[in-house]
């Protein structure tokens, strides 16, 4: 092994017996059972539910409360306590104003929790434990769950309990303790993309994300939409004020993330003043809080961003011949004076025809107000501290795809061929498919936000918009976005959007394992976890596919698709033992007997421990390092 190397190894530890004591913690962490993994997809927003999710370990704190205290405690009571360990500030305020935050209460609480909290920590060290503990409350907690038998446990937990409730401590005390039950029982959080729009507050979201200790994210088409608007892409931020509108989530965008829309509240209301602007009224799924807007307003600032978003995008279709989308500038391609649209060879009315700010001989050209807004709107995004510090998480954390202890996670699809071969994408003249596709994009991606600027920025600052929609994105995986005929066309058919060959050939076992080998996993122990395509349990489908090889995880999160979906969304659970789908109730604020079902998918031939992990391989080579150290001390070549 490299002198260098082990010199530099030498410097964090200096003594034989550093190294071997080092070695032995690392075998013995090797030896326990692996953590569990979690995977949410298509959060889209819906906060509220989210973090209830990731407060309850999608069920399973509940589960392990019935199963420590279900023979000596009321069901009544173990809801209660699954409430406190869920919202414990809230439940506290809500108990100290109806008189019920007794000392008796207090003591009886913590002495349940720590009951929990031994059951859930159970399978870690103590070191690693303490590492999730708040630093001042470190010595506490560590003393409460390491009680050996030698002591008189109950009489010990009394002494110290008395002594939190003596020293008024007791509340913050409860409160450090559920939040180190919620830590504990989530080791390791997938997010296989789409935690923005439709939802009310993505922010929300990603301050949790920020705060939870370990996260990967997969990007999503939405993702890519704001990390691409967040790097400067004009289409792309006319798409997310876009949605925002359609959607009624102001909220997000100004209290959110701080940014201006009044310049485009103005400029809509002059422009489009005595249009009623019926087509654009948003969906009213959630409520704005912070910023609530008058429908109407709102409608006509709908239309005013999605008239500047068809024609930007017109203008990058123009500008990149070799995307082969040129049948997707239907806005471009568009009648103004007679009012209509040639489709495939047909001639359609659009169901809107009040465009003052279209110039029938060059349609795709902002009018002066328009480019002054979009500089507006511009500035704001780049500009929005908030925005830039989540953008620059989701980069830190994320990627195209990402392959963990088997598994082989992406958002949307690997493009395929109608003949089920590894579909081709054109970047700068090269062909590139499969793992060498998503690789590939991957460092675009990255081009496109930490590149200061240049050639090779534009080029991959606009390729973040055929992310979003192109037909050939892995992320977005259909023929086409049918944006322009879902809003001024009334001719459904057209309003269809085919799924990339992907979908259907992935649900051959053979497929998946020939993916999974392609991206170097073992195909008999591994698996495909994908989102984005919203499973339909209600119409028999299931989550479930290609005889267990392919997991699709999207069950309706957001409340704009619960009515398709018939539940309100997917976790995939991977503990030591087996996988599990939570299959999720609509949430209701306050409901924790909303615990969703949970389903064995498969049942693992032996308890995971760590050593059959990725991180256990990674713990191996450390250790083997070490070794290496220790012949190095002993045969006096390192000092």
């Amino acid at each position: 092994m490299d002198k260098k190397y082990l010199e530099l190894l030498a410097k964090e530890y200096p003594t034989i017996e550093s190294a071997a004591s080092e070695i032995i913690n690392l075998s013995a962490i090797r030896s326990l059972p692996k953590g569990t993994e979690y995977f949410f997809s298509d959060i889209h927003g819906e906060y509220e539910a989210f973090l209830h999710m990731l407060r309850s370990a999608s069920g399973m704190i509940k589960i392990k409360i019935d199963l420590v205290l279900g023979k000596t405690v009321s069901a009544a009571d173990r809801e209660a306590l699954a409430e406190l360990i869920y919202c414990p500030e809230k439940e506290i305020t809500r108990l100290s104003g109806c008189g019920g935050l007794s000392d008796e209460w207090k003591r009886l609480s913590i002495y349940r929790l720590i009951l929990v909290c031994e059951t859930v920590s159970a399978k870690y060290t103590r070191s690693r434990i303490r590492k999730r503990i708040p630093e001042d409350m470190v010595y506490i907690l560590d003393e409460l769950l390491n009680v050996t038998d030698d002591v008189n446990k109950d009489y010990y937990y009394d002494e110290i309990i008395s002594a939190i409730i003596d020293t008024g401590i007791a509340e913050s005390f409860i409160t450090s303790l559920c939040r180190l039950i919620q830590s504990v029982c989530i080791d390791k959080l997938h997010i296989i993309g789409d935690i923005f729009d439709r939802g009310p507050r993505a922010d929300k979201i990603l301050d949790a994300l920020m705060n939870t200790h370990d996260v990967d994210i997969q990007f999503g088409n939405h993702d890519i939409s704001w990390m691409g608007a967040a790097a400067g892409n004009r289409a792309l931020i006319a798409n997310v004020i876009r949605i925002a509108m359609r959607y009624n989530n102001f909220d997000v965008l100004e209290d959110g993330y701080g940014l201006n829309l009044r310049a485009l509240a103005v400029f809509a209301n002059e422009v489009y003043k005595d249009d009623p602007c019926t087509l654009y009224m948003p969906s009213t799924l959630d409520d704005n809080i912070y910023d609530p807007v008058d429908l109407s307003l709102g409608a006509k600032m709908h239309k005013a961003i999605a008239v500047i978003q068809m024609k930007l995008e017109g203008q990058l279709i123009a500008k990149h011949p070799e995307w082969d989308m040129q049948d997707r500038d239907l806005f471009g391609r568009t009648d103004f004076r007679a009012g209509t649209v040639t489709v495939d060879g047909k001639v359609h009315e659009l169901l809107d025809r009040s465009f003052p700010t279209v110039d029938p001989e060059a349609p795709l050209t902002l009018s002066g107000d328009e480019e002054e807004l979009m500089q507006v709107l511009w500035a704001s995004f780049r500009h929005s501290e908030k925005l830039q510090r989540h953008i620059r998480f989701i980069y830190a954390r994320g990627a195209m795809y990402k392959t963990c202890n088997n598994n082989l996670l992406f958002h949307g699809c690997i493009p395929m061929d109608e003949k089920g071969s590894l579909q081709s994408v054109s970047i700068r003249g090269q062909l590139f498919s499969g793992k060498a596709l998503l690789d590939k994009l991957g460092e675009l991606v990255n081009q496109a936000y930490f590149l200061d600027k240049g050639e090779e920025k534009e080029y991959a600052e606009d390729f973040m918009w055929y992310l979003w929609c192109g037909p050939k994105s892995p992320l977005y995986g259909k023929d086409k976005m049918a944006f322009f005929e879902r809003a001024f066309l009334a001719d459904k058919s057209l309003h269809a959007e085919n799924y990339n060959a992907y979908y259907t050939f992935s649900e051959k076992k053979e497929v998946c394992i020939s993916l999974l080998e392609h991206f170097g996993l073992d195909p008999e122990k591994g698996h495909i976890i994908n989102g984005h395509v919203p499973v339909k349990i209600k119409n028999g489908e299931s989550p479930v596919k290609a005889e267990g090889k392919l997991f699709v995880i999207d069950g309706g999160i957001s409340k704009a698709y619960q009515s398709t979906t018939g539940i309100a969304g997917y976790t995939l659970i991977y503990d030591s033992h087996s996988l599990n789908l939570a299959e999720h109730k609509p949430f209701i604020a306050g409901k924790s007997e909303l615990t969703p079902t949970i389903h064995l998918v498969e049942k693992l031939e032996h308890r995971a421990n760590i050593c059959d992990t990725d991180k256990g391989a990674e713990l191996l080579e450390r250790i083997q390092d070490l070794r290496a150290l220790l012949e190095a001390y002993k045969a006096g070549t390192v000092k």
